[in-house]
């Protein structure tokens, strides 16, 4: 991919959030963790994950299907192209039982004990480009015909008249999300791919208190009439605020392994996921407390030997300021474990580092300081990817 010796590129970011609840347990609780023995608030890996995903799509111009109903999808698709309603659902109710991967049938909304024909769940999800919808559709279309004299698909052990070889060739199909984030189906073989990025929990630098807001909704109509007091419904629900720390990693050969040597691909990908990194949000609870932050500080490092989180440098919280607020301590905190960390491992294995930040504060541990998250990101690409080539966006 490269001539550099380059290997990981190392993302830390520092973000203060307001009154949120950006990642719900089961109970709708606000997720936490102890750690140093004080209680941080967290965001699970898997949602914020998600929004960088979501995001990093949008950039890319790839979208990526994860789903147990693939074959309800590709019934819509047919449908759309004029198939009758009844052959769609069992083109559809084919297809998700073509492939190795084990199904059970959907149940009845209002008869929970009755199962509703060709509608067909995979027990695993399967994770394809969106184009295999397409590819799926067309599949039905060169096998019209034997759908339209096959039986329904009515239970599990019920057999598809279409291919399976054709059928698993396209979910193992794989883009640039799936690429850079991998995919586990192990009941199709060769459909596992290694994800390039490792993502970890996001928690606060510091010790949080979970908050109880209690909250009423007014009846419109009692209102205007003033014929009864009290609210139309009450509750209540957790939230909490908090400067968070965020670290993921980029390994630049596992990456190489997907794509092949493309630099040029690796370079779009790997910067199309940064940028996302950095400017996601998880969106739960966003129409109450719209809590659109950016981070305050981003430190890049591109690294030759192995990935490294600073996440140690918040094992003893950060105790708020004499004035308030927890960042600028944040920052110092992280600045002297950074330096202390890369002089145990040493510095010579790290090949560029910088930061960007709208803080006063000025670190002098994370390398060279950048005006933009953008200049931040190109700098560590020139390094990790090398330059980039004329014309080409990154």
């Amino acid at each position: 991919m490269t001539t550099t010796p380059a290997r990981f590129i190392d993302i830390h970011v520092l973000q203060s959030v307001p009154f949120a609840n950006l990642n719900r347990d089961d109970t709708n609780s606000v997720k936490t963790v102890q750690y140093g023995n004080t209680l941080r608030t967290r965001v699970s890996s898997q949602s914020w994950k998600r929004a960088v995903r979501d995001v990093f799509q949008e950039r890319i111009g790839h979208a990526a299907l994860r789903t147990r109903r693939i074959g309800e999808r590709v019934t819509t698709e047919l449908e759309s192209r004029n198939w009758p309603q009844t052959l769609a659902q069992r083109a559809g109710g084919h297809i998700a039982a073509g492939s190795s991967i084990k199904f059970e049938l959907a149940k009845k909304k209002d008869e929970p004990s009755q199962i509703v024909p060709n509608k067909v769940l995979t027990n695993a999800m399967v994770y394809v480009p969106e184009t295999a919808v397409t590819e799926l559709a067309d599949l039905a279309e060169e096998h019209r015909s034997a759908l339209e004299a096959a039986a329904d698909i009515k239970k599990p052990t019920d057999k598809s008249v279409l291919p399976k070889d054709r059928i698993e060739r396209v979910l193992r199909s794989r883009n640039g999300v799936i690429n850079l984030f991998g995919r586990m189906l192990a009941e199709v073989d060769d459909a596992g791919v290694d994800g390039s990025v490792q993502v970890a929990h996001a928690l606060t630098t510091h010790e949080t208190d979970v908050e109880l807001d209690y909250f009423s909704a007014v009846d419109d109509i009692t209102a205007a009439w003033q014929d009864s007091t009290g609210s139309g419904h009450m509750g209540h629900i957790e939230f909490s605020a908090g400067t968070f720390y965020r670290y993921a990693t980029v390994d630049l050969r596992d990456l190489a392994a997907n794509i092949g040597d493309d630099p040029v691909a690796a370079r779009e990908l790997v910067g199309a996921f940064l940028s996302a990194f950095i400017e996601s949000l998880p969106q739960a609870k966003k129409h109450s407390t719209a809590p659109h932050t950016i981070p305050d500080l981003v430190h890049l490092s591109v690294r030759s030997d192995r990935p490294l989180s600073y996440a140690a440098a918040f094992e003893r919280p950060v105790r708020a300021a004499a004035e308030g607020g927890f960042m600028d301590d944040s920052i110092r905190q992280l600045d002297t474990y950074a330096q202390a960390a890369n002089k145990l491992l040493g510095a010579g294995r790290i090949l560029a580092s910088g930061w960007a930040a709208n803080q006063v504060q000025k670190p002098t541990g994370l390398g060279t300081p950048r005006d933009s998250f953008d200049e931040l990101i190109t700098n560590a690409l020139d390094t990790a990817l090398g330059q980039q080539p004329t014309g080409t966006a990154a």
